[in-house]
């Protein structure tokens, strides 16, 4: 080859080079922008079904129609607090800069937070206040509604309250809310009611684990040892009510949470008495609004107007929401009335006797 066809071909090269450069740059650029439009989700389990059925969706939903270019990267951790980690520490190599947090284990999240924050990351701590540097806090006045979970035990037991024995199935002992569940229940039945016979605290909140917890009460004090039973959300309840009914324990008032599809349809039909219903809709879209303006770098000021404390931070900007307990008398003016669930979804054709007799059509 001539010196001046080497010219040429080298010349050429370099073009193609500058040309393949000049694309890779785009693409990089082009990443960066998705990603800094990019809001990650993390939520903690699939046990409980509010989480893919409403939380989920909501929240994308409510981003979608609050910033159009935005995208939402979601995990579900599946109860494991070490998925979580890696789930979040993958979205921060990403270069996602708001995180929504719903912790599997809340006093865990504190070094991975710090350490995001440091790093300009802000993270909305949804349900649970996760430890450390969070920007921002979501949930429901948690010790008030284990007031009301209390509340809902000492209107079913009504008059014979005084003189009644409970078994108490609580939620797991890493999430901060379901110690607030147990000491607004407490604050409510203590010296309200004879004794707590029995009580437990179930690790992951799970349905299983209560089942096999309540069938060691009714071992331990008889079938006939105990009035009433507090089970902290409508999952645990419903293995408890497994466990109830396998005993041949009928007429036992039973309370959970969360107002799911199976707890209501067990107030129906008599195995369970109440659950609370938490309106998940302003809970979700809340923590999406908050965070599209934590990524276009907005005042949250109007969304998120209270201030809590965590054990690790101070005055994090909060917003709670109160929440309804719910019986047979009032699912139609409460789940009905605000769509969470249909009348044809609870009423299905095992459950569609009770309806009639509780007058939802």
């Amino acid at each position: 080859m001539n010196a001046t066809m080497r010219r040429v071909a080298i010349g050429t090269a370099v073009v193609s080079m500058a040309l393949s450069m000049a694309a890779c740059g785009k693409a990089g650029s082009d990443s960066a922008d998705s990603d800094s439009k990019t809001i990650g989700l993390l939520l903690p389990e699939n046990k409980t079904t509010r989480y893919e059925t409403f939380d989920r969706p909501l929240m994308e939903a409510k981003i979608k129609s609050l910033c159009k270019d935005c995208d939402v990267a979601y995990n579900n951790a599946n109860q494991d607090t070490e998925t979580q980690k890696k789930q979040f520490d993958a979205l921060i190599t990403k270069g996602v800069k708001v995180i929504i947090l719903d912790a599997v284990d809340a006093t865990a999240t504190k070094s991975w937070v710090d350490s995001a924050a440091k790093k300009g990351v802000k993270v909305v701590a949804y349900d649970r206040l996760a430890e450390g540097d969070v920007s921002a806090y979501v949930s429901y006045d948690n010790e008030k509604i284990g007031e009301l979970q209390g509340q809902g035990v000492l209107n079913a037991l009504g008059d014979k309250a005084a003189d009644s024995e409970l078994v108490m199935i609580n939620g797991s002992p890493t999430d901060p809310n379901a110690a607030l569940f147990k000491s607004g229940a407490h604050k409510v039945l203590d010296g309200k009611v004879k004794k707590i016979a029995y009580e437990q605290d179930i690790p992951d909140w799970s349905p299983d684990e209560a089942n096999k917890k309540m069938a060691a009460a009714i071992t331990s004090l008889g079938k006939t040892g105990f009035d009433a039973v507090y089970s902290a959300n409508d999952g645990m309840a419903g293995g408890i009510a497994t466990a109830l009914k396998s005993a041949g324990i009928k007429d036992i008032p039973l309370g959970g949470q969360d107002a799911e599809l199976a707890g209501l349809q067990r107030i129906l039909s008599g195995t369970q008495t109440f659950t609370i219903y938490k309106g998940i809709g302003p809970e979700a879209e809340t923590a999406a609004e908050i965070a599209v303006k934590l990524l276009k770098d907005e005042d949250i000021a109007s969304v998120a107007p209270e201030k809590v404390d965590s054990k690790s931070k101070k005055g994090i900007p909060t917003k709670l929401y109160d929440a309804t307990i719910v019986t047979k008398d009032n699912i139609a003016d409460t789940i009905i009335k605000d769509k969470v669930y249909t009348a044809d979804k609870i009423c299905t054709a095992d459950f569609a006797a009770a309806c009639k007799a509780a007058g939802i059509k």
